[in-house]
């Protein structure tokens, strides 16, 4: 894989991921959908310490979320974009990289839809996608994230 890199708007904050990510989830959950202003958001799911900072260091936003458990939203101190969050199951473990702001979005499709349960009715999930009206449990993991991504994911939640 090569490195891919991304960044804000402003160009201020840029990051390079150093391998692909574990999953890359589309939620489409009312939280998702406030917070992106769209009708999900695209998150590629990569253990924090193979995200790169290039550019400045991002600012950190803590901010309530739907589980109680609280999302720390990294945003770029100019422009304000988020460029990648935690959420309380993995911490900060875990960044949940914004695929909008990759310099090539296209490289990584969703491999699973969350939350559709609240999805827009016209937003159309492609045939034979994964999707989940909730969020999918542990025993999904491996048929979603392949054998590598499940054992990267067991890793970083100490499993």
């Amino acid at each position: 894989m090569i490195a891919l890199e991304g960044g804000c708007a402003c160009g201020e904050v840029r990051y390079r991921l150093l391998s692909a990510p574990i999953v890359v989830n589309c939620c489409h959950c009312r939280s998702c959908q406030r917070e992106s202003g769209s009708a999900f958001a695209l998150n590629a799911v990569i253990e924090t310490d193979r995200v790169e900072t290039l550019g400045a260091a991002p600012e950190r936003i803590d901010t309530p979320s739907d589980s109680g458990k609280g999302q720390a939203i990294l945003r770029c101190p100019s422009c304000k974009v988020a460029v990648w969050s935690h959420y309380g199951g993995a911490g900060n473990a875990a960044s949940f990289v914004r695929v909008g702001t990759l310099d090539d979005p296209a490289a990584y499709p969703p491999d699973v839809h969350v939350f559709t349960v609240s999805r827009r009715p016209w937003v159309a999930i492609p045939p034979g996608s994964e999707s989940f009206e909730q969020f999918y449990s542990r025993k999904d993991v491996p048929r979603i994230y392949g054998e590598d991504g499940a054992a990267r994911w067991g890793s970083l939640m100490g499993r």
